[in-house]
């Protein structure tokens, strides 16, 4: 009887891994919450609202068609779980959730390539009709076609900033301005150590030139942000890192604050992790490809770490060779020494880009009292700062508890990472020492039949 294999995420890591497992003759399954395969980056259009590659993916259409197209011939050995939620792992088997109810999958291999989401810190007006997070204004323009707004600011730190704004501009949407809270002085200091892939820095300045050519302004090292309206978005304002106050008159917001990983699964799963600091997130350990403490148990892609698609299809395949290799199937050592030789220079260009995208303390100097943090909750910032005085928990478990912060729908998805900054501005000390919010099943919301909960 062949192993279960089963893979979670069908972004580039997941999807290369299952064609690499597949490829070797070793059945697999494929479970995805998207509808079609790709992930975030590449996500796909509903059937009949497809558009050309290149109006979608810019310079990247080659590798997303690619990815796309990659379990094709597969097809016989692929049991492919689209629109579908792993809502838990227990006891070597997971527990899923779709249109089609409720099922239990065992495995005897597991890879986890659930990739990342936005980083938010809460800033005033974050929760008004019209803010989003720049991932989501991606997925407005891939998937629905359209913008999230007629008059759109884009701000944030990260990459992903420049992607978007490049994007929407292709797409013909109305860019008002582009806010970068990292000050330009922190690109220049990554530069040399990103220009280990230079077709990568070279994507970029692509990015940038298509932001000057459409004359949009850009500001760096901006700080005070807050979104202006009473019901809907109105204005954006901001300072410049000269002190002075600008104002931009717009009827959406795209904002995040860079990248964190989907490590929920890992968790649940019962995967020791560590702490990364160039990150500032804790995350499932990895050891030699791929494998984590949970001997069943695997991880590739930016759930393992932040690094891009790139960096996701080369441990998506890489991590494959290493389950088909605890299998006892042969794998190409050599094209493996390639594959890591390759992760190795990525590993540089990582480095300079932590540095050019250095996570924005001084936002957290900004907060006012009365901000929303936790809006699941309904928990401001003076009230958590009031349960901390009056408790002084030492870790984001103890903080919740007190304060109910992360305790609501997205289990602190949102909130958690700005209330451990808080607490570790609070105590004065290390973030790393504020520890990380414990997982518990379902992974999301989700809705049970009467048969079911019983």
């Amino acid at each position: 009887m062949s192993p279960s294999v089963v893979v979670v995420g069908a972004g580039p890591a997941g999807v290369r891994a299952t064609a690499a497992i597949a490829g070797k003759g070793v059945p697999v399954t494929l479970i995805d919450e998207g509808a079609r395969v790709g992930g975030q980056i590449y996500r796909q259009p509903p059937p009949g609202a497809e558009r050309p590659p290149k109006d979608l993916y810019g310079s990247e259409a080659a590798k997303a068609v690619a990815v796309h197209g990659c379990l094709k011939e597969f097809k016989g050995l692929i049991d492919y779980r689209p629109s579908t939620l792993v809502w838990n792992v227990f006891k070597g088997q997971l527990d899923l959730k779709s249109a089609g109810g409720e099922e239990k999958v065992p495995f005897d291999r597991l890879l986890i390539a659930t990739g990342a989401f936005d980083r938010v810190i809460p800033f005033p007006g974050w929760t008004l009709p019209g803010v989003f997070t720049l991932g989501a204004a991606q997925i407005a323009l891939k998937a629905q076609g359209v913008a999230i707004g007629r008059k759109v600011v884009l701000v944030g730190a990260g990459p992903l900033l420049p992607l978007v704004a490049s994007q929407y501009l292709k797409a013909g949407a109305e860019v008002a301005a582009v806010i970068d809270v990292t000050p330009f002085s922190a690109k220049v200091a990554g530069f040399w150590q990103m220009m280990s892939k230079p077709d990568v820095v070279l994507r970029g300045l692509g990015y940038l030139y298509e932001i000057r050519k459409h004359r949009v302004p850009v500001f760096y090292g901006a700080r005070n942000l807050a979104v202006d309206g009473s019901q809907n978005v109105e204005s954006f304002s901001w300072t410049s890192s000269g002190g002075k106050s600008h104002r931009v008159d717009c009827d959406a917001v795209g904002a995040s604050f860079g990248l964190r990983s989907e490590t929920q699964l890992a968790d649940l799963a019962g995967c020791e992790f560590e702490f990364d600091h160039l990150l500032r997130q804790w995350l499932p350990i990895a050891r030699e490809g791929g494998r984590t403490t949970q001997e069943t148990v695997y991880v590739a892609g930016d759930c393992a770490g932040i690094g891009g698609a790139d960096v996701a299809e080369l441990q998506g395949d890489l991590v494959a060779n290493s389950i088909l290799e605890d299998l006892g199937v042969s794998v190409d050592k050599e094209r493996l020494t390639v594959v890591e030789k390759r992760l190795r220079q990525y590993s540089r260009f990582r480095a300079g880009m932590e540095r050019a995208y250095p996570f924005p303390h001084h936002l957290l100097d900004d907060l006012p009292e009365d901000l929303m943090l936790c809006r699941c909750e309904g928990i401001k910032l003076g009230h958590l700062m009031e349960v901390d005085a009056k408790t002084s928990p030492h870790d984001v478990n103890r903080q919740k508890a007190f304060s109910r912060v992360g305790l609501g729908r997205c289990q602190g998805r949102v909130c958690g990472m700005a209330a451990a900054e808080i607490l570790s501005k609070f105590n004065g000390s290390s973030i790393e020492s504020a520890g990380r919010l414990r997982g518990q099943p379902p992974v999301k919301p989700i809705t049970f039949t009467g048969s079911s909960a019983t």
